[in-house]
């Protein structure tokens, strides 16, 4: 198993990149998630990664957090969610944000994520509300509830005024650090997409 890659960055095009260490050049796939943390080409780089081995391919995912990365390998043991689903999912949707979405049973804002349908988010909050329980850094406990809960709120306020999940990832991201109201991330959101 190669467990991560450090490297410089050859070529960046999500959802693939290019490391190349040590004469190799890792062909590694990554949700946007961790792409809006990757420096520029050329730049040095190091990726947590997971190695999923299929009969005509084996293909190196890489992650910016172990948390990420943990929430990949869960995601990826789930009935009918294989490593493409997982990828959007995480390339839609912050680690935290999915975990308040399980615990909360909002179906509705995992169908606004491509990739999943009713069903898909429906057998994921089943499956996973026991396994995020026993992955330490996805419950969200490091942040007060309420600000997991105010994130998830914006986020699905964001995704119903049209905003793709991964760009209302990055807004949200973008609103700054600190516990704010749903209404107030909501504004700086919008804020920072004008």
């Amino acid at each position: 198993m190669i467990g991560s890659v450090r490297g410089r960055i050859a070529s960046k095009m999500p959802p693939q990149l290019t490391v190349e260490t040590g004469g190799l050049g890792y062909e590694i796939e990554a949700p946007m998630s961790t792409f809006y943390l990757l420096p520029g080409v050329g730049e040095e780089v190091r990726l947590l990664t997971h190695l999923v081995v299929r009969e005509d391919a084996h293909i190196l995912y890489g992650f910016a957090t172990e948390e990420e990365r943990r929430l990949f390998r869960s995601l990826i043991k789930v009935s009918g969610v294989g490593p493409k689903i997982a990828l959007a999912l995480l390339s839609g949707i912050t680690v935290e944000a999915f975990a308040q979405c399980v615990q909360s049973q909002n179906v509705a804002a995992l169908t606004h994520i491509p990739g999943i349908g009713r069903k898909t988010a429906e057998r994921l909050i089943v499956e996973m509300r026991d396994r995020l329980q026993a992955l330490d850094g996805l419950t969200g406990k490091s942040a007060p509830a309420s600000a997991s809960s105010a994130e998830t709120e914006a986020f699905g306020a964001l995704v119903a005024l049209g905003y793709r999940p991964a760009e209302a990832t990055r807004l949200l991201k973008a609103a700054g650090p600190g516990t704010h109201s749903t209404e107030e991330l909501i504004r700086r959101a919008l804020q920072g997409a004008v």
